[in-house]
């Protein structure tokens, strides 16, 4: 049974184009899959020395090779997206730096801490299979802020046209989706992507590369979020 957020989403046919950097592989072998567990906990652990390098690799796609089309620019503002616990007067430390370190590469326009956790949710990470948090659980945890408080979603006398979600990592895209359908219920008008550091391969052997730059788009699909590539 689908619940009215979620048939809100289904109508609205919103997909959420995504882009990704790195892949992460949690079960591979050889040396690459085993290198991007070790950027996934750089990244879970906001290790200071490496959040530049990986910002400057995305500046290194988007300029030299014109990747990611349609995601970066000066008139683009950066939410980054909370992680599963609520942090009083702040987001995610993990995606916050990466939004601020993809600033000083000139990606974006601004930074805006527009989401928060009004609840916790179970960490994807740790959690069991079917135990992971649904696109509706993580809708309803989350609430827009303005000036540090509660309210619609809009700072005051500013409405951002184009908005882009920042991640360190996605998997299925359920956070994302949800995040996305929080900001397009205050700002219909507003054009939402989704960035993510790095994206998670499944049952993938091994990996050939670790830089593997993608666009693609999450959707509502068969009752769950659904990415794609």
């Amino acid at each position: 049974m689908i619940s009215g957020c979620e048939r809100r989403t289904v109508i609205a046919g919103r997909g959420v184009p995504f882009a990704a950097c790195y892949v992460y592989s949690p079960r591979g072998s050889g040396a690459i899959a085993r290198g991007s567990r070790a950027l996934r906990t750089r990244l879970k652990h906001a290790d200071p020395a490496w959040f530049p390098r990986y910002a400057e690799r995305v500046r290194e796609l988007v300029e030299r090779y014109r990747r990611f089309n349609g995601f970066f620019g000066d008139d683009v503002v950066f939410v980054p997206v909370p992680g599963s616990e609520p942090r009083p007067g702040e987001v995610s430390a993990v995606t916050e730096r990466l939004a601020l370190e993809l600033l000083k590469c000139g990606l974006g326009g601004s930074m805006w801490a527009a989401l928060k956790r009004s609840r916790p949710v179970v960490k994807s990470a740790t959690a069991l299979v079917g135990k992971r948090p649904t696109v509706l659980e993580h809708r309803e945890s989350f609430m827009l802020v303005a000036g540090g408080s509660v309210a619609r979603g809009i700072p005051q006398g500013e409405r951002p046209r184009r908005i882009l979600l920042i991640d360190d990592i996605v998997t299925k895209g359920r956070t994302l989706l949800a995040a996305a359908a929080t900001l397009q219920d205050a700002l219909p008008e507003a054009e939402v992507r989704a960035f993510a550091l790095a994206r998670t391969l499944g049952l993938v052997p091994g990996l050939e590369h670790l830089v593997v730059p993608c666009e693609g788009e999450i959707r509502w699909a068969d009752g769950d979020a659904w990415r794609q590539p």
